[in-house]
């Protein structure tokens, strides 16, 4: 029987990874969640099940909940609680990260490189058991920063600058981690890149970086107005195919020490130009008005939306005020590469579906969805 633990479980990618491992018998899951009482921890597992559409009653047989913080030692667990743990989980998957760009480089350290610490030392303790097999750390592909070029997937050691705190602070954890690995830590270190809904259904646990990106692709925000494109593509992955992955390396003894690419790859991107045609019709049949849209220069762009900020609402402004972090990725074309993944990923039986195919879905539950419920927007 295998126990899972997973930091982050009721984000994005981490929920995803829970709901796929119950639906394999015999798995069973151990999650830290961020709370304030233990009431407020069940009533997250709660809606996490009517995410999952799972009886709670059956999952509550196979999921157990522990209050805590990936930032504090030992997660904020009790000596006896961390000891317990260390006896009790075979695997680790870290999925917990406060993904916001423009915290202070101090606390973007306590969310990744203290996070990795406390995962290190509870996996070190669990070798000393002789219960862990494996570690699977989700980082990301920004970890490559303002260096030109494709991203390989290996260590990197090339010096790099950053576009944000974010960068920053994962690649100090990943620097961090694969020391371990050298040690002989079985760690696989996983880099997604911006992560969607589901593929099947377009289903995600909640709006985050992609879907504000839509939101400002619509032109409702800036009255029509967008800097001007060019070539620049969008890596995107959907979190059905990263949680696949990572649960598939779970079981894989040949993954340790690996770097894989969960993303979309050179060949698999989207141009921006095409996500915003695409935002843009799957809005408008859901009876959005859409202004004209018009093409501008990056620096006079920059000065209309400053003045459309001055003029709107605080609730626009706090969104035009995100802007410079998009416009930031915006203006550079990264690749990262994904061959030697995706050739590791179809012998598991695992393929990166196109594009193409999901997007259509991840649009209209996002844009269906954010017209019933407009708080979640």
């Amino acid at each position: 029987m295998r126990h899972y633990f997973i930091s982050g479980g009721t984000g994005v990618v981490g929920s995803a990874i829970a709901d796929a491992l119950l639906s394999r018998p015999g798995n069973r899951i151990i999650m830290l969640i961020r709370a304030g009482s233990d009431e407020h921890v069940q009533s997250r597992l709660d809606e996490l099940c009517r995410f999952w559409e799972r009886d709670p009653a059956a999952v509550r047989g196979r999921v157990t909940m522990l209050r805590g913080d990936t930032t504090l030692p030992r997660f904020g667990l009790t000596g006896a609680d961390f000891e317990r743990l260390s006896r009790q989980c075979t695997h680790i998957v870290h999925c917990a990260a406060v993904v916001r760009m423009n915290l202070p480089l101090a606390e973007a350290r306590d969310s990744a490189l203290g996070a990795a610490q406390n995962v290190v030392c509870l996996a070190q303790q669990g070798r000393e058991h002789g219960v862990l097999q494996k570690v699977e750390f989700l980082s990301t592909v920004g970890v490559w920063g303002r260096h030109p070029g494709r991203l390989p997937e290996r260590v990197i050691t090339e010096p790099r600058t950053f576009h944000n705190s974010y960068e920053h602070a994962k690649a100090e954890a990943e620097t961090y981690l694969e020391q371990r690995i050298v040690e002989g830590l079985p760690v696989t270190i996983h880099r997604p890149s911006m992560v969607v809904g589901d593929s099947r259904t377009g289903r995600v646990r909640r709006f985050q970086i992609f879907y504000h990106l839509v939101e400002f692709l619509t032109g409702a925000r800036t009255l029509g107005a967008f800097p001007r494109f060019g070539r620049t593509r969008l890596d995107i992955v959907p979190v059905d195919f990263v949680a696949a992955a990572v649960i598939w390396s779970s079981e894989q003894t040949a993954m340790i020490g690996r770097v894989l690419h969960l993303c979309s790859g050179p060949e698999g991107s989207i141009a921006l130009g095409d996500l915003r045609r695409m935002v843009r019709a799957a809005a408008a049949t859901q009876g959005a008005r859409l202004f004209p849209a018009i093409g501008l220069p990056i620096a006079l762009f920059r000065g209309v939306a400053s003045g459309i900020s001055a003029l709107s609402p605080p609730k626009v402004r706090r969104a035009i005020a995100t802007l410079p972090v998009f416009l930031d990725y915006l203006a550079e074309d990264q690749s990262f590469a994904n061959e030697n993944t995706l050739v590791a990923l179809r012998e598991g039986g695992i393929e990166l579906p196109p594009v193409a195919r999901y997007l259509p879905k991840v649009l209209a539950y996002y844009f269906t969805l954010a017209q019933e419920d407009p708080v979640r927007r």
